[in-house]
């Protein structure tokens, strides 16, 4: 059985002061960077881009195969679209903090009443049950779904934002029936649209479609020739219809990165007169050292997310794939690296690759599905997960100057996933200083690729002869740095890089300065007050 998210498990409510609060939202994040933010701007262009997307979403459902656009693409081109340059490149970097803080705060969520006796039911029947849900956020229906007590209660969650794929494209019902075990004829979609959900079921060809209904239910957009198997007013009439049915019947119950835009020099943009900090996150913000339990605690989990009936892999099977998988994403970084000359692209693993190719390799097909579906939530989990994180000495003194000097703070790093970043640094309790992240895993590019610390320079409206960038890699953050023009290149001991060749890379003039921490580098920053603007 397979459950639209909206409609069906949660109806939705539109707060009506949900847009000025997410104007003032977007406000704040601009603020923190310095950067103009006026709320009526903001909730002209938030409005102008929530209408759009309305008609993108209609247009999507007359095509055969729709593809889903990614979290960036949504703020770029809709929500942010009317913005200042600057403005957009910082709201574009934090596509996805945006996007999950969007989906809560315009709607409120309520459970539909029958969907618990609809999962007990199932449960009490061995009826796996998954979710298949068009969504900007899935990260946010999962937080909604653990905030009501249903985390764990699905085998599989695909949402659009993070498969690529949109409905009525069928491949997204057959990729949640793959990953559950089964072939779309041995399921029930259940859905509130006729234009989306209908004709969705019918592609991908399931045993029946059922509605309960919605206010969207009898209003679709324009006529659709498909009908539904049944159509329920709650899932209460749905929960009856599965406790009556016999056996394991199938029979119908009865009634997306774009590019980077704009550059300090678009029109309507004056060049930029100050100068920013772009910081590293790992080695340099946080020192990290392993931690197996939370290691163990996170294979454990996906062990479990995994099983079926084929075999493993267990606890100590997912730990081995995890070391098979890095191995062979230290063999890619270094091939990029090796393939690249000076200023080239470099590309980074996109989560799918890692989970489903790299540590599926050799699963079932059922398993890879679920990893396919899974991918983004599982690199946040194993994020977290790989080690434990201290704040290095004078970074929050640091940060916190900066702001009182009116410099934005872009974090520019390497990492698999950007979500653990942020968290990161909102357990160390420095985010509301740090304008925004440009992270390897969201622009789809790594350093020594000079198109990450050009993002955060377009975020910060920042003279890159008059920035600083502050890392811990010669290779990656110099080199990187340096491609960019920036003026002040410093390196921090104590992080990835051995002393000696932190002061080869001095002594080369590709970094300007190396320091024993971040005190060391406040210090500089005062001494040179035509850089430290």
């Amino acid at each position: 059985m397979l459950l639209d998210f909206g409609g069906v498990v949660f109806e939705t409510r539109k707060h009506p002061d949900g847009r000025d609060r997410m104007a003032a939202s977007l406000a704040a994040r601009l603020e923190r960077a310095h950067l103009p933010a006026d709320r009526t701007d903001l909730r002209r262009s938030l409005d102008a881009g929530l209408t759009a997307l309305k008609h993108w979403k209609h247009a999507q459902s007359r095509r055969l195969a729709p593809t889903e656009m990614g979290p960036r693409e949504v703020v770029a081109d809709f929500l942010a679209a009317d913005l200042p340059a600057p403005a957009r490149a910082l709201l574009t970097a934090e596509a996805s903090d945006v996007l999950a803080e969007l989906n809560t705060t315009l709607s409120a969520h309520d459970l539909r009443p029958g969907i618990r006796e609809l999962l007990d039911i199932a449960d009490a029947r061995g009826i796996p049950v998954g979710i298949v849900s068009n969504a900007h956020s899935g990260r946010s229906h999962r937080r909604i779904l653990a905030d009501h007590g249903l985390e764990g209660r699905f085998g599989i969650q695909c949402y659009s934002d993070e498969v690529g794929l949109r409905k009525p494209h069928p491949g997204i019902i057959e990729l949640a029936a793959r990953g559950l075990g089964v072939e779309p004829a041995r399921c029930w979609y259940v859905g509130d649209t006729q234009d989306r959900d209908v004709v969705a079921g019918r592609r991908a060809g399931v045993a029946a479609v059922v509605l309960t209904r919605s206010h969207h239910t009898d209003e679709p957009p324009f006529a659709v020739a498909d009908t539904a198997d049944a159509v329920f007013d709650t899932p209460e009439g749905l929960a009856r219809a599965l406790r009556t049915a016999q056996g394991t019947t199938t029979t119908a119950p009865s009634p997306r990165a774009p590019a980077v835009p704009g550059s300090a020099r678009e029109p309507g943009v004056v060049d930029p007169v100050r100068g920013a900090l772009l910081i590293d996150h790992g080695g340099v913000i946080s020192a990290s050292a392993a931690d197996p339990q939370a290691m163990d605690r996170f294979a454990g989990w996906l062990a479990d997310l995994l099983a079926g009936t084929e075999a493993g892999p267990d606890t100590a099977g997912v730990l081995t794939r995890v070391e098979a998988a890095r191995s062979v994403y230290r063999d890619f970084k270094r091939d990029a690296r090796t393939g690249s000359g000076p200023g080239a692209g470099i590309p980074e693993v996109d989560a799918p690759t890692f989970w489903r190719d790299w540590f599926g390799a050799g699963l079932s097909g059922r398993q890879r599905a679920v990893l396919t579906a899974e991918a983004h939530d599982v690199m946040a989990r194993y994020g977290a997960a790989k080690s434990r994180r201290e704040l290095r000495t004078g970074v929050a003194a640091l940060l916190e100057a900066c702001a009182a000097a009116g410099r934005p703070v872009v974090v520019v790093s390497n990492t698999v996933s950007g979500r653990a970043v942020r968290a990161v640094c909102a357990e160390h309790g420095i985010d509301h200083l740090i304008a925004a992240y440009v992270c390897s895993d969201e622009a789809g590019a790594r350093k020594p690729d000079p198109a990450l610390v050009r993002e955060a320079l377009s975020i910060a409206a920042a003279d890159p002869g008059l920035s600083w960038f502050y890392g811990d890699k010669p290779q990656n953050d110099a080199v990187a740095a340096h491609t960019c023009g920036i003026g002040r290149r410093v390196l921090v001991r104590g992080g990835s890089t051995a002393d000696p060749a932190l002061e080869a890379a001095l002594a080369e003039g590709l970094v300007t300065d190396v320091v024993d921490d971040a005190d060391g580098l406040a210090r500089l920053m005062g001494a040179v007050p035509a850089l430290a603007r």
